[in-house]
């Protein structure tokens, strides 16, 4: 049991108006061929938009404007949906769910069972959406490497209740207790983490490779100088 608020008003109050919501808070499934039904990928995009009312050239105007966000060209037009690739079926669900110009984006698990290209790219593209559209995206996820990578803020829900609310480098210190509700940090902090208990002199608050590796780099220069 519990209450969802939008900007302050509990959306399943029985005046409030669920089509104006949906047209401002978008849904990925964590299987986007759940959300997929349409003959071609172009009219299964135009789905979200010809439902708020909009004229035909609208429709379609955003529809080409979020398959070119999501990286997908008009060879894929007429594509069937169940026709491409996991990587792709996500793309042109995003797609849709941009289309309705949302201004939160909620994304269940989006690279579960895809390869890590696949993942990169879809999680990328993401990325360069959130910033030129300047709109709010909620990633749900298991995946310690993908959050530390992208996220700006963490909150971490155990049994109903919010265990930690910060940045990535401050959720990820408490590794310990992220492992007793069945979570983890990422792999490159259990290795920073290491070597600091062997001695290094080394910063534990990297939580990417990226940062790993500088931070290893910057070790190896210390030691060598006291060598």
């Amino acid at each position: 049991d519990g209450h969802i608020y939008f900007n302050g008003e509990d959306i399943y109050d029985k005046d409030y108006d669920r089509k104006k919501l949906r047209s401002k808070v978008g849904l990925v499934f964590q299987y986007p061929e759940h959300q997929l039904f349409e003959v071609d990928v172009f009219s299964d995009v135009c789905f979200g938009p010809k439902n708020l009312g909009l004229s035909k050239e609208e429709v379609e105007e955003r529809a080409k404007k979020a398959l070119t966000q999501v990286g997908l060209d008009e060879s894929y037009y007429k594509k069937s949906p169940f026709e491409l690739s996991g990587g792709q079926k996500r793309r042109v669900a995003i797609a849709g769910i941009l289309a309705m110009h949302p201004q939160v984006l909620i994304l269940d698990e989006p690279t579960a069972g895809l390869d890590p290209k696949g993942r990169d790219e879809i999680l990328d593209q993401v990325a360069l959406l959130q910033k030129e559209r300047k709109i709010t995206v909620i990633l749900v996820s298991h995946s310690m490497e993908d959050v530390a990578r992208y996220v700006d803020r963490i909150i971490v829900v155990n049994d109903g209740k919010i265990l930690f609310d910060d940045t990535p480098k401050q959720v990820f210190q408490h590794y310990k207790e992220l492992e007793s509700v069945g979570l983890a940090a990422p792999q490159v902090t259990y290795v920073v983490k290491a070597l600091k208990e062997k001695g290094w002199d080394i910063d534990t608050t990297a939580t990417t490779v990226e940062e790993a590796k500088e931070a290893i780099l910057l070790a190896i220069k210390k030691r060598e100088k006291i060598c």
